[in-house]
């Protein structure tokens, strides 16, 4: 039974391995998401969000359903005027609406209404899994859908999202010719890409290969969904929406090559800013003032 000496501690290493990808999947589609007290708490913190503000808009509570079959949750916030305009933002993975309430009034003064909705499986909205942008830009179709048919086939629509939510934007309007505008800010431009540099970051001792493709066939068969289709790169150069591309310049989280790479791709009306001393999406929080002069610059570029 010599073999044995040999077979066990190789089976010890295969099932650690299996536990370690299983965990590995986890942090991907089973990411833990902030709970609402969280959130607030961190955007308070942070300067860019007014607690007394976020209780005196006038939020209407919309729900839909999926496209998928779980319900969807938002808020509908009138501008205070007669208005065909409206804006749909999209929040960042692990968060909810509550962290896009800070971009709310760069919109609102420009007499956008805006709909702030929560993502599948975060804040109120259903849906079991996380998939960047794959069966998320479906949610958001269904959201423009519910916009159209309260405003009117005249309506002008646009598109703001944060991180994932930024990915999910471009995603979307590579393939919905009734966007006006979409503003990315700090997308990753492949979740492939993201994952290899985040395990290189946080796990630098663990080999890429074979860890990131077995972790992607994990999430394929936990999901249905295989990540490398949920790209906003590989259809945005054929997308005529105009994108305004935002990053910060110290970005640990995601690389701000991905969306100068993209920038760079784009056909058609876009713009690029890059703004200072700000990681992660901070870009607002760190450059208010200019940020709100270039979301205004883009949107008379693109006609709206």
């Amino acid at each position: 039974m010599w073999w044995l000496w040999i077979a066990l501690p190789l089976a010890a290493i295969a099932v650690a391995f299996g536990v370690a990808l299983w965990h590995f999947s986890d942090k991907v589609v089973q990411i833990k998401v902030w709970d609402a007290e969280r959130i607030l708490r961190f955007e308070a913190d942070s300067g860019v969000l007014d607690l007394a503000y976020l209780e005196a808009l006038p939020k209407e509570d919309v729900t839909i359903t999926s496209p998928y079959g779980y319900a969807l949750s938002g808020w509908f916030i009138p501008c205070g005027e007669d208005s065909n305009k409206t804006v749909i933002l999209a929040h960042g993975v692990t968060r909810s609406r509550l962290s896009s309430i800070k971009y709310v009034e760069l919109f609102r003064k420009r007499g956008y209404n805006v709909l702030a909705y929560d993502h599948r499986r975060h804040g109120q909205s259903g849906g079991a899994s996380t998939t960047y942008g794959f069966y998320e830009k479906e949610d958001l179709r269904a959201w423009v859908d519910w916009v159209f048919r309260r405003m009117g086939p005249g309506a002008v629509v646009g598109t703001h999202g944060e991180s994932m939510g930024a990915a999910t934007v471009l995603q979307h309007a590579a393939t919905d010719e009734r966007l006006r505008f979409c503003i990315a800010d700090c997308p990753y431009s492949d979740i492939m890409g993201q994952l290899v540099y985040r395990l290189k970051v946080e796990y630098p001792g663990v080999p890429v290969s074979p860890t990131i493709p077995l972790v992607a066939l994990l999430c394929r068969l936990r999901t249905g969904v295989r990540l490398d289709m949920a790209e906003s790169l590989r259809s945005l150069p054929l997308a005529a929406t105009p994108v305004l591309f935002i990053h910060g310049q110290e970005d640990s989280y995601i690389e701000k090559r991905m969306t100068e790479e993209m920038f760079r791709l784009k056909q058609g009306t876009k713009r690029l800013y890059l703004a200072p001393d700000a990681d992660h999406a901070e870009a607002y929080m760190k450059n208010p003032d200019e940020y709100d002069r270039i979301v205004g610059e883009f949107l008379e570029e693109a006609g709206v």
